[in-house]
């Protein structure tokens, strides 16, 4: 399915129709400022969004049918989760927002039966919400994730699990963790209750983003025990998980935030038609309408890329590289609508009195969440110096 297949689609147009009306009516009017860099806060908001995005059938479009969700391909999922995007609350209310996303992913593909009873269910209801815990301070893994630090040994019972993880993203308030250790077979993903007495989450850390569900969190592992049955897929093979985790939920951040971008301009153009200045409107002048087109043509864009690199996924085709270029592309894009749209908006853009600052914030982590756009660039050079000219890198 394409760009026109989607377009053409009667129930699609109907599911984006719905879920902009969700957001428009349910999602936006319960933004309050109250929920910045406040966890609880966010989650009472959307304990009552989530019933509401259930009754109108919104709710969890990544997950299969049979586990409760739309069963959407990734290029529907795409329409979607740029409508829900537009507010900070909708991914949330509709459950496809990250963390839980992409670990409802891992425990759908990598978790047995008894996991995803224990864990998945839950999880897909919205009862509880998860983390994933990889990132370490210094010189534990960030970017280099062969780096990594925390190490899992094997006991008569289980595992005993030791480290230090920071910037967790989702920790606070989360009933589970997924770790990634090292072990003598190689990373390995474990299962964490965050109740265990040996998980201590130490602090939320204060970070630029405004709304990040659940904060970032600095974890400390200490003599932490687990059962066998805590492994999440196979011993061993935890950077092969990761990395199946990791682009998918590049694209779906792509896909959210996208929306969130749009919104900003959204706001921007409506200022821009109605503030007044020497004279004039400040939509009359050439240069913000050159602005404006700007923004225009880089959502256009990156709306294509993620839409391209949706088609192959949904294709069963190999995305390393597309996934790349897209994530690397669409971050620093979507900063540069949403810096516009603050700059459109003169002061009312530098405060918190409408929504585009917090959304200028919200953008810029992104071009280090799920890789640093260097990162990524240098990874990509490599490859494609290295490929055949007319392959496929």
């Amino acid at each position: 399915m394409n760009l026109l297949d989607v377009e053409r689609d009667p129930a699609i147009a109907d599911l984006r129709r719905r879920t902009r009306d969700f957001v428009d009516r349910h999602a936006i009017a319960l933004e309050d400022r109250a929920q910045v860099h406040n966890p609880e806060a966010m989650d009472a908001a959307l304990a009552v969004l989530r019933p509401v995005a259930q009754a109108q059938r919104l709710y969890l479009p990544q997950l299969p049918r049979e586990h409760g969700g739309l069963g959407l391909t990734w290029v529907q999922r795409a329409v979607v989760l740029e409508e829900a995007g537009r507010s900070h609350l909708g991914p949330g209310a509709m459950n496809c927002a990250a963390p839980d996303q992409p670990n409802m992913i891992s425990l759908l593909s990598q978790g047995t039966a008894a996991q995803q009873r224990r864990y998945l269910e839950p999880l897909a209801a919205g009862q509880i919400r998860s983390c994933f815990a990889m990132t370490e301070p210094a010189p534990g893994a960030g970017s280099d994730p062969s780096m990594l630090q925390t190490r899992a040994v094997r006991t008569p019972g289980g595992w005993t699990i030791a480290g230090h993880k920071w910037f967790i993203t989702g920790a606070v308030g989360a009933r589970f963790a997924i770790v990634l250790a090292q072990t003598d077979e190689g990373p390995t993903q474990f299962i964490v209750e965050t109740s265990h007495p040996g998980f201590r989450l130490v602090r939320s850390i204060p970070a630029i983003d405004p709304y990040a569900i659940g904060g970032h969190g600095e974890i400390l592992f200490e003599h932490c025990e687990v059962a066998h049955d805590a492994v999440l897929g196979e011993v061993g093979k935890g950077f092969v998980y990761a990395q199946q985790r990791l682009e998918p939920a590049r694209l779906s951040h792509c896909m959210r935030l996208t929306g969130r971008a749009r919104r900003a301009l959204e706001l921007a153009q409506d200022y821009v038609k109605q503030r007044h200045s020497f004279g004039q409107r400040l939509a009359d002048l050439q240069q913000v309408q050159a602005m404006v087109a700007d923004c225009h043509m880089k959502l256009h864009a990156c709306r294509l890329m993620t839409l391209d690199c949706a088609a192959r996924m949904d294709a069963g085709l190999s995305v390393k590289t597309e996934s790349a270029m897209t994530k690397v592309f669409v971050s620093e894009a979507l900063y540069q609508v949403a810096d516009s749209a603050a700059q459109l908006m003169g002061a009312l853009g530098m405060s918190e009195d409408a929504p585009v600052a917090l959304i200028l914030r919200e953008l810029r982590p992104f071009r280090i969440y799920d890789g640093a756009s260097e990162l990524h660039r240098a990874t990509l050079g490599r490859r494609l110096l290295q490929s055949t000219p007319g392959d496929n890198p």
